[in-house]
């Protein structure tokens, strides 16, 4: 693990997003919050809140980071789930890999929430959209549309 030790304490952002292509059935169950086991947005927003929480235990070498803030923002599109997470902290230390862990995870999780629906969903376009805080400043991924 890298020695974080000398490094300044700043507010940290990082915002993350990706989404999980379904079949139309499937897709109109989550709309709807009436998948099988439930509402599959609802679960997917704890989850990805979860996984932000325990990136250091999914991730090696990763810190154990005290988080200030996890906002899930989730969104039924044409053909698929879209999310996003916004993670926060200060700390000597970056969130990049404790908001794509959440949308990893709520992904994962709007994927079990459907598979009776069929296992056709696919996992994508998992990437780093924002990140602030630290020594390099802030980065923006270029060519990203605001979430609306």
């Amino acid at each position: 693990m890298v020695d974080v030790a000398d490094k300044a304490e700043t507010r940290r952002v990082a915002v993350a997003r990706g989404w999980l292509r379904l079949e139309p059935q499937a897709l109109a169950a989550v709309a709807s919050g009436e998948t099988a086991k439930g509402d599959a947005l609802a679960v997917a927003r704890i989850a990805a809140i979860q996984a932000a929480k325990r990136t250091a235990d999914w991730i090696p070498l990763c810190h154990p980071l005290p988080l200030t803030s996890v906002a899930v923002r989730l969104r039924v599109a044409a053909d698929r789930v879209e999310v996003e997470a916004e993670v926060g902290c200060t700390g000597r230390t970056g969130v990049e890999m404790e908001a794509l862990t959440a949308v990893s995870a709520a992904c994962l999780t709007l994927y079990d929430m459907t598979k009776a629906y069929g296992q056709g969903g696919v996992i994508g376009d998992i990437r780093l959209i924002h990140k602030s805080g630290g020594r390099s400043g802030s980065w923006e991924r270029a060519g990203e549309p605001p979430w609306v």
